[in-house]
């Protein structure tokens, strides 16, 4: 996909073809990854119909990351690995900027005593994500079909290519410089890696830059807490309240604090009242629907 929008890109550049890069990358990353396979699927941190939760998830494929089996394994073993006392750099971003994306974006982590990963039942029983599990890299295929009927190839390039490109590759440039440095609010003691709020990627990553935030409230479905840190992903939560479709939604003020948490600065004011949705439903210290099980020793 890189080498395509690298090389073809420019070579089929239009208005129309970037106006449809910007409407899908918008739709995919912030109803798709960030509400639909981050803070839904993986976090629990609200409730909302299972078609909703289906759709959203399926959106969040098209980022063309993983499946959604893919992406809680993913996510949850590199979660487990950063809650540990000590990891490897690639767990916690620590080598360097070229190393690190070399690492993230074209190999993987093989351990020698992994822990067990044990999905929950009403995960590995649902029939429509075993099969977007497995046909995950060719759901872009339909779209690319129907970019090419209505505007040719500029648009497959850009709505498909162009688009994934982007989104893995910042997808790894924000996790790279969110475990790297840049402001804190809290520490987590006694864990290998430690978040960081990168604020000028906050708007554009739907909130998820905001990851110090999200290190001290996992089960959080608010990312931009402070004032001047922009969370789309969280305003969509808020609309699908207003509209019937989301419920038990998480924030800071319905939530404990996870062990281990210490501020750094004093609680903001607005995070101490009670929280304006529903009450929370699920633990801050769970890592998803998804288990992990230390078998090292």
């Amino acid at each position: 996909m890189t080498a395509i929008a690298v090389v073809a890109g420019p070579l089929t550049f239009s208005w129309s073809a970037f106006a449809l890069f910007i409407v899908m990358s918008g739709v995919t990353l912030c109803f798709g990854h960030s509400v639909g396979m981050h803070r839904r699927l993986i976090h629990a941190s609200f409730d909302c119909p299972l078609w909703v939760e289906h759709v959203c998830v399926y959106l969040g494929t098209l980022v063309g990351m993983a499946g959604p089996i893919g992406m809680i394994h993913l996510h949850d073993h590199r979660d487990w690995a950063q809650r540990q006392p000590a990891c490897h750099r690639y767990s916690r971003h620590e080598a360097g900027f070229w190393r690190d994306g070399w690492w993230q974006l074209h190999c993987r982590l093989v351990l020698t005593h992994p822990p067990k990963f044990q999905l929950e039942p009403r995960l590995a029983n649902d029939r429509f994500y075993a099969f977007v599990e497995r046909t995950w890299m060719w759901q872009q295929l339909p779209w690319a079909l129907l970019f090419y009927a209505i505007g040719g190839w500029p648009w497959v390039v850009w709505g498909v290519c162009v688009r994934v490109a982007v989104s893995v590759t910042g997808h790894w440039l924000i996790g790279h410089f969110a475990h790297r440095k840049g402001e804190q609010t809290w520490v987590v003691d006694g864990a290998a890696a430690q978040g960081y709020n990168v604020r000028f990627a906050g708007f554009i990553s739907m909130g998820e830059a905001f990851h110090n935030n999200h290190h001290a409230y996992p089960s959080s479905a608010k990312m931009g807490l402070l004032p001047g840190q922009p969370d789309l992903g969280w305003l969509l939560i808020r609309a699908l309240v207003a509209c019937g479709l989301a419920r038990n939604v998480n924030t800071p003020a319905n939530l404990p604090e996870r062990a281990g948490l210490r501020r750094l600065t004093p609680r903001p004011e607005h995070m101490l009242h009670p929280a304006t949705l529903t009450p929370a439903c699920a633990s801050v210290d769970n890592l998803s629907h998804a288990s992990y099980r230390d078998v090292s020793q």
